[in-house]
């Protein structure tokens, strides 16, 4: 193993991602392995072929010392992690510990990811980022296809950038939907399809509305980053929005082509915005 091919640790939650980041690995030859959250991960991507352990959440622990035995270098954790039940927080020895040393800091999920990022780093092991391993999943600034916001949507897209970076330093949640001005909702524990779900219900008459997806001020770019693709179009399109903007540069898009291709197809618009220069309206 050369020191430009590290052996990557996989902390795999759920969404297509974590399979991405897999055939990537094997498509370059970089060795990988997987450790595959319990009640989250698809079983689906890990085949005899992909070398991988099940744990849960409460096993961080016994996940850390299987890293450990696999000589991982680096650790990507990503995909999507449902709020985890008792028995699955119960914990093992090491994972006691290391709430018991974070305590109520941790409180929120931003606490708790930052608090594991350095107790993995603490192991020995580097953390990286999935945008530094697979960049062309960032999302890029300006309107990605064939349909453009108006001038009501552009407004609409600069009170969503004010709302939810409010919510990102409250640590709620990295989106909301807004209509002619109108928070109609926002997300928090339960997720950006079952908001669409909701704010379905609360659509007004006229322009539609926009979702508007942002990473937290103060997160860490290598976790958890705002994430969208053909099913978030398809479930804003069924909600009655008219179009998605999302954080240029920090967020991830799942198969671009195919996702723009959607919105084309919908008559919706997906436009990356820079949150700083979201005071600019276009027509």
């Amino acid at each position: 193993m050369t020191e430009n091919v590290k052996k990557l640790g996989i902390i795999a939650g759920g969404g297509t991602i974590p399979k991405m980041l897999i055939e990537h690995c094997r498509k370059n030859g970089r060795p990988y392995f997987v450790l595959a959250i319990e009640g989250n991960a698809d079983k689906d991507i890990l085949s005899d072929e992909v070398p991988h352990m099940w744990i849960r959440i409460g096993q961080a622990g016994s996940g850390f010392k299987k890293f450990a035995e696999e000589k991982v270098q680096e650790v990507v954790m990503i995909g999507t992690i449902r709020r985890p039940s008792f028995s699955d927080l119960v914990p093992d020895w090491k994972t006691t510990a290391f709430f018991a040393k974070v305590g109520m800091k941790a409180l929120g999920d931003d606490g708790i990811l930052r608090a594991l990022v350095r107790e993995i780093e603490a192991e020995g092991m580097i953390v990286r980022g999935i945008h530094e391993v697979i960049p062309e999943l960032l999302v890029k600034e300006g309107v990605l296809g064939k349909v453009k916001p108006d001038k009501q949507a552009w407004a609409d897209i600069k009170r969503g950038v004010e709302v939810v970076t409010e919510l990102g330093r409250l640590d709620i949640g990295q989106g909301a939907v807004i209509q002619q001005g109108l928070v109609l909702a926002v997300e928090a524990i339960e997720g950006t399809d079952k908001m669409l779900l909701r704010c379905g219900d609360y659509k007004r008459k006229g322009p539609g509305g926009v979702l508007v997806k942002l990473r937290k001020p103060q997160q860490d770019m290598r976790i958890d980053l705002p994430t969208f693709g053909v099913r978030t179009i398809e479930n804003a399109h069924k909600a009655g929005l008219r179009g998605v903007a999302l954080h240029a540069g920090n967020g991830l898009i799942v198969d671009e082509a195919e996702a723009v291709k959607t919105a084309d197809k919908l008559g919706l618009f997906v436009v990356g915005v820079n949150p700083a220069d979201a005071k600019r309206e276009e027509a």
